[in-house]
């Protein structure tokens, strides 16, 4: 395990694009790319929590706004404009993003008030929004979701996985022509674990994070465990990348509870592990 960069807040988004890796900082309302081992630098400022990002396969960063309940695509300055709306599909505010190989936007929210608490009983809320990439209006296209968390596709662009953070576990959609969502199963029951951000490897296994129980766990399809990566502190989300896509970069922070958000001390820190399979489909390139 190797540290790379350290004094952030709560890091979240990781993402490997034009041969970098780029995270946000979510408390400090910032979307950043690793420059070097050590060094980083700042390419968008928004508030936005949570502060979710992703690239268009042309390579335009698209951000999830939640105070304008919309997606931004940043211009090469890292100033904001408006791609698409959300504010008619949910009240409440959005959460990860994946886009995939065609240019399709998938966005997900818990659809319920963070402040006010989860909803009782098996009560599901969440879903998952399509932003096509013919620019038509966004719709939902997955719901009965329990906390819907980090999300992947895989690289023939036909199945959409999705961290289910209350439920334990990582749902697969099939994905038809139009960009809807089909059919569904589980692809891994998860015991304890409550799956964070994800990515995909070459031999089609997922990775993802664990905030509670600190570590970073690659599970295959079936639910078998493969690797497991503990870390110090929450793992929040990962991603796959370098040269040749076998190093596992993690993003973790000191989770305080949700009673001690604020005036927390996070100490976010980029971290890198190697893997043992390349990077494959989406958040990523290909």
């Amino acid at each position: 395990m190797q540290v790379l960069a350290t004094g952030f807040g709560l890091v979240e988004s990781p993402r490997w694009h034009d041969g970098r890796l780029w995270f946000a900082d979510w408390i400090a309302g910032e979307i950043r790319v690793l420059i070097d081992a050590r060094d980083t630098d700042v390419v968008v400022r928004h508030t936005s929590l949570p502060l979710c990002f992703d690239f268009l396969p042309d390579g335009t960063m698209l951000v999830v706004s939640g105070p304008q309940q919309a997606l931004l695509r940043a211009d090469e300055g890292g100033t904001l404009h408006t791609y698409c709306d959300l504010s008619a599909v949910s009240p409440f505010g959005f959460n990860d993003i994946v886009v995939d190989g065609r240019g399709n936007a998938y966005v997900n929210t818990p659809n319920f008030d963070m402040a006010a608490g989860p909803p009782s009983g098996d009560t599901a809320p969440g879903i998952i929004v399509l932003a096509p990439a013919d620019g038509g209006e966004a719709h939902i296209v997955a719901d009965d979701l329990a906390f819907p968390n980090g999300m992947a596709v895989t690289p023939d662009n036909s199945t959409l996985i999705v961290a289910e953070s209350y439920r334990n576990q990582l749902s697969a959609f099939g994905i038809h022509d139009d960009g809807a969502l089909g059919s569904r199963r589980v692809f891994a029951h998860l015991g304890e674990d409550a799956p964070d951000g994800i990515c995909i490897d070459a031999e089609g296994a997922v990775w993802y994070a664990d905030v509670p129980h600190q570590r970073c766990v690659r599970v295959r399809d079936g639910g078998e465990v493969a690797n497991t990566v503990e870390l110090d502190r929450g793992g929040f989300a990962c991603m796959l990348g370098g040269s040749d896509g076998r190093t596992l970069y993690i993003v973790a922070a000191r989770w305080p509870g949700m009673q001690a958000l604020e005036g927390a001390v996070w100490d976010g820190q980029v971290l890198s592990a190697p893997a043992p399979a390349s990077r494959a489909g989406w958040p990523g390139d290909a």
